[in-house]
């Protein structure tokens, strides 16, 4: 004879923010122009989400849209070793290491509330200058 089960316990959960919404709000609008304002910047889907190239090559920015059930939306960007710690460790509530790609020196940047947009177009065009070949890097304005 079994021993008898246990009962069920209940479980609560917050149901999932919805995903694929954020493209046509302003402040992706606004990410949008920032990274389109680069030379021959290059605006395509990867894992689902829009992401941004410098030219045919590596990707400089990377929408996070609740992505994996993150509690932001943000954009993830490729910068140089040293800035991702330093970034964190300035504003923790603003930057963060993303997943898979933050052992590689990406940082993340929220973009809920109130960001910095001066900064935040300052990190992308330093973003877009680590992987852009230097045929286009020469033509950022400095």
């Amino acid at each position: 004879m079994s021993a008898p089960r246990a009962p069920a316990r209940a479980t609560t959960s917050t149901p999932p923010r919805q995903r694929g919404r954020a493209t046509d709000r302003p402040v992706v609008a606004k990410l949008r122009a920032i990274c389109l304002a680069l030379p021959e910047a290059d605006e395509r889907p990867s894992h689902g989400e829009p992401t941004w190239f410098a030219g045919r090559g590596k990707s400089f920015a990377m929408l996070d849209d609740h992505h994996h059930l993150a509690p932001h939306l943000s954009v993830w960007l490729p910068l140089p070793f040293g800035a991702q710690e330093a970034l964190i460790a300035e504003d923790p509530e603003r930057y963060f290491r993303p997943p898979y790609v933050g052992g590689r020196g990406w940082v993340g940047v929220v973009l809920d509330g109130r960001p910095d947009w001066a900064k935040v177009g300052r990190l992308i065009r330093e973003a877009y200058l680590h992987v852009a070949p230097r045929s286009l890097a020469a033509g950022v304005g400095g």
